[in-house]
């Protein structure tokens, strides 16, 4: 399918998240190509959508100053195309099942694969619906990223079975958020995703510290942060990206 299988394939992944056009849709390019330059093994770009029901109050407010600033679907695949001239590493789209279908599945989708999109991550579809998309996912070679949950208890085999690209192993109840602590018993969970698949398991949701980072990386095949780089960005705005790296760089040395 597609060429996210090669993220994971020396170590452990880092994989940043960004809200594209939080505060402007040239920043976000300048931030990725900093991300992939520091080490970013595959980099999930966010799609600000109106009710972003997964998110806490960073990643909304972000998508919130994104939509101010006129950032679009179509200015998104553009940027892409622009990035995809320097940057090699794998990309993957998080949005909302309603920006797909609004845009039309087939439209969007094959503009995924047309501009380099390796898979898309839509947190509100539920496993049971996936076929909305799948078919058309599968005819582009654009991997339908699942997400397996501390909730998903007797599904996790059945969810773990289908999947492609990689599993999103969400570490809390709620929405995403730094958090002092994680709580879940995260290796239960990758232990029976593993007993299903070979398909790498990277975790998500509350991980802001290198520790955790460390912590979370040495039960699965990698961490996603996506809080903690987005108050960056709010924090220092046009001039985020150095930022931005210096952090992925130290998040990438917590976990090798």
């Amino acid at each position: 399918m597609s060429n996210i299988k090669s993220a994971f394939e020396n170590g452990k992944a880092f994989i940043p998240f960004i809200t594209c056009g939080d505060p402007d849709l040239e920043t976000t390019e300048k931030i990725v190509k900093a991300a992939a330059e520091a080490g970013a093994d595959l980099i999930e770009l966010g799609i600000p959508f109106s009710d972003p029901t997964a998110e806490g109050p960073v990643i909304q407010e972000a998508s919130l100053r994104a939509l101010n600033a006129g950032t679009t679907t179509d200015k998104i695949f553009d940027m892409v195309r622009s990035l995809r001239k320097d940057v090699t590493v794998p990309m993957v789209l998080m949005t909302y099942a309603n920006v797909v279908f609004s845009y039309g599945a087939e439209r969007f989708i094959s503009t995924c694969q047309e501009i380099g999109i390796d898979g898309l991550i839509l947190p509100d579809l539920p496993y049971e619906e996936k076929d909305e998309f799948l078919p058309v996912c599968e005819k582009y070679g654009v991997d339908l990223i699942s997400l397996i949950a501390p909730t998903s208890d007797s599904r996790i085999e059945m969810i773990a079975r289908e999947a492609t690209g990689f599993i999103y192993v969400v570490s809390s109840l709620g929405v995403t958020g730094m958090r002092s602590e994680i709580k879940t018993d995260i290796g239960a969970i990758v232990e029976k995703i593993r007993e299903c698949t070979d398909v790498p398991a990277a975790i998500g949701f509350g991980i802001s510290k290198p520790e955790q980072a460390a912590k979370m990386a040495a039960l699965s095949d990698g961490v996603i942060v996506g809080s903690a780089i987005v108050k960056l960005i709010g924090e220092h705005g046009r001039d985020a990206a150095g930022y931005v790296a210096d952090y992925i760089r130290s998040m990438k040395e917590a976990i090798s």
